[in-house]
């Protein structure tokens, strides 16, 4: 019970400490904290018995080799404090990722100083992730990539993030937290066991459907939004690509056009929300897949048919910031 106290009050404390970590963020020597390691602390008792036993017995270079380790032990204390004291933290990137993925954060550690930083481990405080290991030189900078896993759907922020070394003997620890001011877009996860896409049929007064399936017409070039199974395959064959050779599809006459429209209305209203959305989540994936050129619509939101990463990525957003909650599928 005590030391569950303790720990939220160290926790406490800790967001206090770095709660105006925005933007860039300079590591100055009230922020870096230093105590011995388990190998210190035994090499602090070794000191002891040295000098005990160099009193007892009074021996001169007992006394020498006593003060000469002790000096060293000082000597380790400023190097492993300076090791971490003066770098400049900066966010970087955060790219976005299914609910359930390991979500990464670009961390930038720069080192303006003329002293070179070795062995600097970064990792979560509070994820328990595997610890990343940097060394930076003078003047210089290093990138790390931290992952930790994601749960709900929307903006997750970065956790806070530790610095730790022991450089140069490993008699002493010091480390820093920092609360990097970035964060990442978590999409709904797509549903494994969706229903097939909602295709509907229109006719045309021509009589001509890029999408109909009755009259072979002829073979031409591909054309972004071409299905996958109208590809030639016979002609593609006969194509030198030395000479140029490209993409071919059939061409339909007659017949129905598909129309994909992904509409978030039209789904049963019964259903959980957060299924929803990952039923639309699961929708736009396939339709990409099978590049079908799809419209999207979620309450006053719409978008016309289109494909391609930028329009993927603006329909997923919307799924991931849709307000609300609910159970997870």
């Amino acid at each position: 019970m005590l030391t569950g106290w303790l720990r939220r009050v160290r926790g406490q404390w800790m967001r206090r400490r770095t709660a105006g970590d925005d933007g860039e963020v300079f590591l100055s020597l009230r922020r870096v904290y230093i105590l011995p390691t388990g190998a210190g602390i035994g090499f602090g008792a070794l000191l002891l018995i040295l000098l005990v036993g160099s009193v007892n017995y009074n021996l001169g270079l007992g006394f020498l080799l006593t003060f000469t380790m002790a000096a060293c032990a000082l000597v380790d204390i400023v190097f492993t404090y300076r090791n971490l004291a003066h770098l400049i933290l900066r966010p970087g990137r955060a790219l976005e990722v299914f609910a359930g993925e390991q979500a990464q954060f670009e961390l930038h550690l720069v080192n303006r100083t003329a002293r070179d930083r070795f062995a600097i481990r970064v990792d979560f405080a509070d994820v328990g992730q595997t610890r990343q290991v940097a060394d930076i030189a003078a003047g210089s900078s290093a990138a790390l990539l931290l992952a930790c896993p994601s749960e709900d759907r929307g903006w997750m922020a970065a956790p806070r993030v530790r610095l730790a070394t022991r450089f140069p003997l490993g008699l002493f620890r010091a480390w820093s937290y920092w609360q990097p001011n970035c964060r990442a877009l978590v999409y709904p996860f797509p549903e494994p066991d969706a229903p097939p896409l909602p295709l509907t049929g229109s006719g045309r007064p021509d009589g001509i459907g890029p999408g109909g399936f009755e009259d072979f017409a002829g073979v031409r070039s591909y054309q972004p939004g071409d299905h996958l199974r109208h590809l030639a395959w016979r002609q593609i064959a006969r194509l030198d690509p030395a000479l140029g050779g490209q993409l071919a599809t059939k061409h339909f006459e007659g017949g129905a056009m598909d129309e994909l429209v992904l509409d978030f209305a039209a789904l049963a209203p019964g259903l959980d929300l957060e299924l929803r959305l990952s039923r639309m989540a699961r929708w736009v994936l396939e339709a990409e897949l099978r590049a079908l050129p799809y419209a999207f619509r979620m309450g006053g939101l719409a978008f016309g048919a289109g494909l391609g990463a930028a329009h993927r990525a603006a329909c997923l957003h919307a799924l991931a910031l849709y307000p609300g909650r609910g159970k997870a599928p």
